[in-house]
């Protein structure tokens, strides 16, 4: 069969940086080629060298029988080629519409000049055969939920036709619901003898989706796996160049902490979202929310932090202090970690040790002043403690992987030296070798007698991690569970649904 993309000895480098060395792959009609690798491996990078983000430092592609070198993203997608970014993809202040027509807002239209009516009227039909009729095409994009947001940029992908979607860690971001729409429209272009390449860090997801698998360490290509050579134990001993047990949850089976309460919440209600939802934290503990997307276990979290105000009820620390902002949220040492850490968790055109320090300056501060070598001992310090992947910490955030990413978002709130953490999805879209260096972190804070609120939508990370688990179901707490009792994911979905 004659390739449909050919990747050949591409490399790549970001100044002193080599991000990709010498690396090639080949892929087929009606193929769902599976990238894996840790995080900084080089998938991203090679993902959006193939979409026209980044420009290729060596080596040569094929598409279609022909030389490729798109100039841009508007380029690729014309060619053929499409992305759905890892992170966010649509562009805050702007309106759904425009959006969806970025770059092409006279494409199909008679006339040179923009017309909105037009825009609007096929972005409501675009949004309507994707299943997201309850999205309107003039409202501002920002007044959707992260996955609202991903899904108009699926849309947006699959309304393109490409001959070739890259996924880019796309399902961490989505509920169930629209992970089956990413899969039904994997199986629909794999019929119409289109191809997928697919990045996720889900194994078991890969080698549900992915017909072969591409693994990368380190910018260097590593093997390419077809479907009857794919099981855990030889991806991630592919990936991480060593044998891993995997074996990275609690050891314990006890539901330990103190008996101070740190946090408490009673009879939230927030909109139609959350219904009269009450909490206590303790010190030492880590307690678990879990849910479909949708149960308001996001936005409790944010609540919990002040960054939204509850229409009803609401939340004290230890001293009865009333958490109704942010800024009393880190007075008390309250961290939050968002869900979305590019958006709402880092300034990524800032540099790591801006990022790191921005919490801590009343600790930094001498005299009243605030010295940039105390800021660059203190990001030096904590980005070593995580062990963060940089050039050093100059590096603008940016350009780090998704993992690394997770990791300053963490180290800003460790350099504060805060005392009680609001972790929201703390392992979205990262690596089994960097999801064991949070684990072991959180298993290290519990120590400490600090307390953490971990959401997540992983049922083994909150029965693995947990001392307790509620489960919101609707806006509403639907159930609860002990450590102690061994509770089996299916017992813990019965509560979600």
């Amino acid at each position: 069969m004659e390739a449909l993309l050919k990747v050949e000895n591409i490399s790549k480098e970001f100044g002193a940086t080599k991000a990709l060395s010498d690396v090639s792959m080949t892929v087929y009609p009606g193929e769902v080629r599976g990238l894996i690798g840790e995080n900084g491996s080089g998938k991203s990078t090679l993902s959006n060298i193939i979409a026209g983000i980044h420009k290729m430092s060596d080596g040569k592609m094929m598409f279609l029988g022909a030389e490729y070198r798109p100039e841009s993203v508007l380029d690729s997608r014309k060619k053929g080629i499409s992305l759905l970014a890892q992170e966010t993809g649509t562009i805050a202040g702007m309106t759904v519409y425009e959006n969806m027509f970025l770059g092409e807002e006279t494409a199909g239209g008679k006339s040179r000049f923009v017309n909105a009516r037009r825009l609007k009227k096929a972005t409501k039909e675009i949004l309507a055969e994707n299943g997201l009729a309850h999205i309107q095409p003039e409202d501002n994009v920002e007044r959707y939920s992260f996955e609202d947001r991903k899904m108009i940029e699926v849309a947006r992908a699959v309304w393109h036709d490409p001959q070739i979607l890259i996924i880019d860690e796309t399902t961490t971001a989505l509920s169930h619901h629209g992970r089956q729409k990413i899969y039904e429209i994997i199986r629909q272009m794999k019929k119409n003898q289109k191809s997928v390449i697919f990045i996720s860090h889900d194994l078991d997801e890969i080698m549900n989706v992915c017909d072969s698998v591409t693994v990368l360490r380190d910018g260097n290509y590593i093997d390419t796996l077809p479907h009857d050579r794919m099981n855990k134990d030889t991806i991630r001993s592919l990936m991480i160049g060593r044998e891993f047990d995997g074996r990275y949850y609690r050891p314990d089976w006890v539901c330990t902490h103190g008996e101070q309460v740190v946090l408490k919440a009673e009879h939230i209600v927030y909109r139609n979202i959350l219904k009269d939802v009450s909490l206590e934290l303790h010190e030492g503990e880590i307690l678990g929310i879990g849910g479909l997307t949708d149960s308001g276990m996001h936005e409790l979290c944010k609540i919990l932090f002040g960054a939204i105000r509850p229409d009803k009820g609401r939340v004290t620390y230890m001293d009865n202090t009333e958490i109704t902002s942010p800024q009393t949220a880190m007075k008390k040492r309250i961290a939050y970690i968002p869900k979305d850490r590019d958006t709402e968790s880092l300034f990524i055109f800032a540099d790591i040790k801006d990022n790191i320090v921005a919490s801590s300056y009343d600790q930094i501060k001498k005299q009243g002043f605030i010295f940039p070598k105390s800021e660059h001992e203190l990001a030096e310090k904590t980005a070593a403690s995580l062990q963060v992947k940089m050039r050093d910490v100059r590096q603008y955030v940016g350009e780090l992987s998704g993992g690394n990413k997770q990791k300053v978002a963490i180290c800003k709130w460790l350099a504060n030296e805060s005392q009680l953490f609001l972790m929201d999805c703390p392992t979205r879209g990262i690596d089994v070798g960097v999801k064991a260096n949070i684990y072991l972190l959180m298993q290290e804070l519990k120590k400490q007698g600090k307390a953490i609120i971990m959401v997540s939508e992983e049922m083994t990370e909150l029965i693995g991690m947990s001392d307790r688990i509620l489960i919101l179901k609707d806006g509403e707490c639907s159930g609860e569970f002990l450590r102690q009792d061994h509770p089996s994911e299916q017992e813990v979905i019965q509560k979600m649904l």
